[in-house]
């Protein structure tokens, strides 16, 4: 792991709070072992203020292309619930997928659990494109 921890902006890492708070109502178990993983690696990570966040560390609305020890790419889009479609590859952070790559940095390698079974990932490409996220209009 390129930062030891993860990073997360400090607007986001309150979000990020929110959400998981509410996610332990889900029946799904490969996304319940996501949100509880995701958990607690945000009890270590490190909260930067917006001006501070590293541009090779994934936030929201950050385009992430990321390759599977399998061979497989995929390129897509963190985002909020909300503005999830998947069809335009725009993941929400509230699955497997958007949970897993949260906070982590280009070249990072990441071993998690999905619906298909265990994944290492590696983060090939990290391009931002944050945008203002108000907190409190979104939940």
């Amino acid at each position: 792991m390129k930062y030891k921890n993860l990073i997360i902006e400090k607007k986001e890492f309150v979000l990020l709070k929110r959400y998981m708070n509410l996610m332990g109502y889900y029946k799904d178990e490969t996304l319940l072992k996501s949100v509880k993983k995701l958990q607690e690696e945000l009890g270590s990570a490190q909260i930067f203020d917006e001006a501070d966040m590293p541009k090779d560390v994934i936030r929201f609305n950050t385009k992430i292309t990321i390759v599977s020890q399998n061979g497989w790419h995929r390129t897509f889009k963190l985002v909020l619930p909300k503005d999830s479609d998947v069809k335009n590859d725009k993941v929400s952070i509230l699955t497997p997928m958007g949970a897993a790559v949260m906070g982590y940095a280009e070249s990072d390698s990441i071993s998690w659990e999905f619906p298909s079974g265990e994944q290492i990932l590696t983060i090939e490409k990290v391009e931002q494109d944050n945008q203002y996220i108000n907190i409190n209009m979104v939940l």
